[in-house]
């Protein structure tokens, strides 16, 4: 009875300092250690990263999709770090949860840059605060130079998107990848455009470039950690497994939805997102293994 009693006590003591512990901020910013000037920017559950130069600021996604001030509190957030003219803002893909918002780098007078099938897909949408880049890359890729820093931007095939940049900073052993890998989660909604077969290519092109560390464009799990080459070899896995398991389900005639309902993939079950991603992840791989495409 005395030790429930002290146990009670120490209950009650705790409350107040847990009831006080600080929220996480919607919008942060910081640096990444081991990396010249390069800083993460977070708002919510995106994330992009922006390199200062001692000519200037080049920037990646605004982030601002369902965020109507997203653009203007990234230029808000980089000013504080710095006052150096944004000179570069790039689209890693044609997504509007990642790019909108680039009216107001556009109106800070940034060079907007995307690859060629982004600025095309953008071109027939129209979205007034997502302005069309300025220009564009083709299929060979791109180099940015400028003030010290070298800023790589390779398209390596098909994958999450038909137009995804791989943005790489040889210096600083450093890519920003997004959506592409889910560090540590299970693949969700993000697999409605995925194309399955090309991907594991892309995947082979992104581990045999030279980097040790990957900021993703979601936070990683767990404790928003950036990702790792094990990371990509790890999800290569879970697609292989996930596409084999469907690819049975659907030469059983199982596919749409008696596989979407009763397929899991109990290996995983246990990843952040899987509930809610694991349908997605099946009606993805239906179209492949069921129809083709």
């Amino acid at each position: 009875m005395q030790r429930t009693i002290f146990a009670l006590i120490a209950v009650c003591i705790a409350l107040p300092a847990l009831a006080q512990a600080p929220a996480r901020p919607a919008i942060q910013t910081t640096r990444i250690e081991g990396a010249d000037g390069v800083y993460l920017f977070r708002n919510v559950n995106h994330q992009s990263i922006f390199i200062v130069t001692s000519d200037g600021v080049i920037a990646t996604d605004p982030i601002a999709y369902g965020k109507p001030t997203g653009g203007a509190d990234y230029v808000a957030e980089i000013r504080k770090v710095t006052d150096k003219p944004i000179k570069y803002l790039i689209y890693s893909h044609h997504h509007y949860d990642h790019i909108a918002g680039g009216k107001a780098f556009k109106d800070a007078g940034a060079t907007i840059v995307a690859h060629k099938r982004a600025a095309e897909r953008l071109a027939v949408l129209k979205d007034p605060v997502t302005p069309l880049p300025d220009e564009v890359v083709g299929d060979g890729g791109r180099v940015i130079r400028m003030g010290g820093k070298i800023v790589e931007l390779s398209y390596v095939g098909l994958n999450h998107s038909d137009s995804t940049l791989v943005v790489r900073l040889p210096q600083d052993q450093l890519i920003f990848l997004v959506d592409l890998v889910p560090v540590g989660a299970f693949p969700g909604l993000g697999m409605i455009d995925f194309f399955p077969l090309e991907a594991m290519d892309s995947y082979k092109r992104i581990l045999a470039l030279d980097w040790n560390r990957m900021v993703p464009g979601h936070p990683g799990v767990p404790g928003d950690r950036l990702g790792t080459k094990k990371d990509v070899e790890d999800h290569m896995a879970l697609q292989q497994h996930v596409s084999d398991m469907v690819k049975e389900q659907a030469r059983n005639g199982r596919c749409w939805q008696p596989a979407e309902n009763d397929l899991h993939f109990d290996k995983y079950k246990d990843m952040p997102g899987y509930a809610n991603g694991r349908a997605m992840v099946v009606r993805r791989y239906c179209g492949l293994w069921g129809r083709g495409t």
